[in-house]
């Protein structure tokens, strides 16, 4: 195995989890928020679980709403839409940002929350 021995936990109860996780050492990434950097140990808070998973989900929506975005325009140059169509379109577009960044706001996230680095590819969005 790596460095860090595999332990198998086979419990409902979140305690048992964070009572193994206190008794092994565990080397956390450079992407670890600074409470988790100074304990060496994993943030098991279930709020915080719930905003990562929030970020995430919101990063890819977003992500999805912007390729989207481009594609319309894409077809708009083309000259394949009619004006109906590009409105409604606009409309669409305009209610999916004002429901993501109300998403956003729900979760506490800001702007560059949602916009991952990706190392050496650079930022997502």
């Amino acid at each position: 195995m790596n460095q860090i021995e595999r332990i198998k936990v086979e419990s409902e109860d979140v305690s048992d989890f964070a009572r193994i996780m206190g008794e092994n050492s565990v080397h956390l990434s450079p992407r670890s928020t600074a409470t988790q950097a100074r304990s060496g140990r994993l943030n098991l808070d279930p709020e915080s679980t719930k905003n990562g998973i929030g970020q995430l989900v919101l990063t890819l929506v977003k992500l999805l709403h912007e390729l989207l975005e481009r594609q319309a325009i894409r077809r708009i140059d083309g000259g394949s839409l009619n004006d109906n169509e590009i409105e409604r379109l606009g409309v669409t577009f305009m209610r999916q940002a004002k429901e993501i960044e109300r998403l956003r706001r729900e979760f506490g996230l800001e702007e560059e929350d949602l916009n991952i680095d990706l190392g050496p590819l650079g930022k997502l969005l």
